[in-house]
């Protein structure tokens, strides 16, 4: 296998997780964003009170909502206006998804390198998701 062949397949790989995981991504927007509306799953804060507290700055308007900081939201899954955080979670991983998915094409060719490059980005991505750096989760 040649130099461009390699390269094709590692950018062939990564696009097909990257279609996947984001058309997986949207249609998780769109199921929890239905179950809201139609009431399947309950609204944490009533559309009734929405027009109230959504023009808060974000401090007041967790404290009068009792909405979470952070990853809070985890816990609140099933209120239909917190579900919509599942799709927007599985967006933002998609490099995550993507750069694992490459990860093997690396090992195989044995390129310590680049694997390398692949686990410090994957390290950095979730350090920064988990909130630890800005000390505000």
């Amino acid at each position: 296998m040649d130099m461009k062949e390699m390269q094709q397949s590692e950018q062939l790989r990564y696009a097909d997780w990257l279609h996947w995981s984001t058309l997986a991504g949207f249609l998780c927007l769109i199921g929890t964003f239905i179950a809201y509306i139609f009431g399947i799953l309950p609204a944490r804060i009533p559309l009734s009170e929405l027009p109230q507290v959504w023009n808060k700055p974000a401090e007041e308007f967790l404290k009068v909502t009792g909405m979470p900081k952070g990853w809070g939201w985890i816990e609140m899954l099933g209120n239909g206006d917190l579900a919509s955080f599942i799709g927007i979670a599985i967006l933002s991983g998609c490099s995550i998804f993507c750069i694992m998915a490459v990860m093997p094409i690396y090992a195989k060719r044995k390129d310590w390198v680049y694997i390398a490059i692949c686990a410090l980005e994957i390290g950095i991505l979730v350090l920064a998701a988990s909130g630890l750096i800005s000390g505000k989760h």
